[in-house]
């Protein structure tokens, strides 16, 4: 069992690995067995909340002249588009909810309010990172084509400003996932079909431009003498969804304890194998109810990765479940709290700006 991190995977046995799958599939089986309305009035609420923050925020921060309208509609706004992305867009986009044949929460048509277009997103997020979940050299999310983000990718002077790139990242974030599906290290190399990548860039600026029209000439055209402050408000709510964003999403992926894996682990993989590498290539965050909805229940990456087809708000229920397998199996199960979690993201980052022998010399902080 190829593993790529410099940290040892627990290994199990073929017949070990199988009855892990089979009680991994039951878990699933039981869940989606028992969907019903319970799970349609769930998403449907989450939906309405969204609305009604988004357009009551726009609404406060045409009344801009009030700093206090300014604030609330801000914090509205951003709170609309963080459920929009987390909790409503990505869950909804892996079909989810696609039991219930409504045209509004069908995985392969709904399309949300950020910069890349939703069937971009479905080849490269749910195919492309579900599939081949931390597997070196074919999971683009490891770094997202900017960053270095294992020890088993060579070292370039470039990734010195690892941490620069990073910032950049999460402040662009949703430029850099419309950008993810373009593959352009693979253009340079000669590995992509010019045509193919002219019309993904085509997709994402018919997206992004109407993403643009919308919050940064629309709406502030709208607000009359508060456009300025109306353009403001929507830069902020965007700034704040792509930092919280990109805060959780590499805290699933990249914290300490969290393992990568060489392609050969491919060949053959079985079932049982599958649901391994997603869970040692994950990690969850602890915390409140309030917390795992903004989270889009991300905060589960773990259970997340094992069943990205289950409503997600169902995780937090079965976690404890998949923690006692895991324990029985001697498998690890990682989860932190976020300013944990994310601290030692930070750290990877840094660190891998180095080359591998400066990086593994330097003492380590306790």
């Amino acid at each position: 069992m190829a593993e790529s991190t410099a940290s040892h995977a627990p290994t199990l046995s073929p017949e070990q690995l199988e009855a892990f799958g089979r009680e991994l599939d039951a878990i699933r089986d039981r869940v989606l067995a028992d969907l019903g309305e319970r799970d349609a009035t769930y998403i449907r609420k989450m939906v309405k909340t969204q609305r009604r923050l988004e357009v009551g925020g726009r609404g406060l921060l045409f009344l801009s002249f009030f700093p206090p309208a300014w604030v609330a509609g801000t914090v509205a706004l951003s709170i609309s588009k963080i459920l929009d992305n987390m909790e409503i867009g990505h869950n909804v986009m892996h079909g989810q909810y696609d039991w219930m044949n409504d045209p509004e929460l069908s995985g392969g048509q709904f399309e949300w309010d950020t910069a890349c277009p939703a069937d971009q997103w479905r080849h490269s997020h749910n195919y492309m990172h579900h599939t081949y979940t931390n597997v070196q050299g074919v999971d683009r999310d490891i770094g997202y084509g900017v960053l270095r983000m294992s020890e088993d990718k060579a070292w370039h002077p470039y990734y010195l400003l690892n941490p620069l790139w990073a910032f950049l990242l999460a402040v662009f974030f949703q430029y850099g996932v419309a950008l993810h599906d373009l593959e352009v290290e693979r253009l340079r190399k000669g590995k992509r079909d010019l045509g193919e990548v002219k019309q993904i860039a085509k997709g994402i600026w018919r997206k992004t431009s109407r993403q643009t029209l919308k919050d940064y000439i629309l709406f502030p055209l709208l607000a009359g003498p508060m456009a300025p402050l109306v353009f403001g408000g929507n830069l902020t709510a965007n700034l704040a969804r792509n930092l919280w964003t990109y805060m959780i999403i590499f805290c699933g992926h990249f914290p300490d304890g969290t393992h990568q894996f060489s392609k050969d682990v491919l060949e053959q993989e079985g079932n049982g194998h599958w649901y391994y590498r997603q869970l040692l290539g994950s990690a969850n965050l602890t915390g409140g109810k309030l917390f795992h909805v903004m989270s889009g229940n991300l905060s589960h990456q773990i259970e997340h990765h094992l069943f990205p087809t289950l409503p997600a708000h169902r995780y937090a229920e079965i976690s404890q479940e998949v923690q006692a397998i895991c324990e029985r199996y001697g498998l690890p199960y990682n989860k932190g709290p976020l300013r944990k979690q994310f601290g030692t993201v930070l750290k990877r980052i840094g660190r891998l700006s180095l080359p591998n022998r400066v990086a593994n010399a330097l003492p380590v902080a306790a």
